[in-house]
């Protein structure tokens, strides 16, 4: 059973950082590409970033140059490293695994709040 448990969401003050980790089981890891997704109310599901088994890393546009995803494959597990954060990253963050359309994998979410 595949399984993707993430952690380190909260609140946190505009300008703040915080970081968000996501172990995954039941996979082989090191061969999927990994990501972050957001959703926050109201709008769709967006890409947060993603790095692929090589280490190739994306972004969505509104958060390059402030978050950075990176993996460790000797723990199964996904980060996301989040700085000058904005009202506007409140959101759900899920971590996915994706390897075919057959083999794609959601966590169950991690609320995040950006908050005075």
């Amino acid at each position: 059973q595949v399984q993707l448990v993430e952690s380190g969401g909260g609140l946190v003050q505009p300008g703040g950082s915080l970081s968000l980790s996501c172990t995954a089981s039941g996979i082989i890891f090191s061969i999927y590409t990994m990501g972050w997704y957001r959703q926050a109310p109201g709008k769709e599901r967006e890409l947060v970033a993603r790095i692929t088994s090589g280490g190739t890393t994306n972004y969505g546009d509104s958060v390059k140059g402030r978050f950075t995803i990176s993996r460790d494959n000797a723990k199964n597990t996904v980060y996301l490293q989040m700085n000058s954060l904005k009202p506007e990253d409140t959101a759900v963050y899920y971590c996915n695994a994706h390897m075919t359309v057959r083999t794609d994998y959601w966590g169950q979410g991690t609320q995040v709040t950006v908050s005075s």
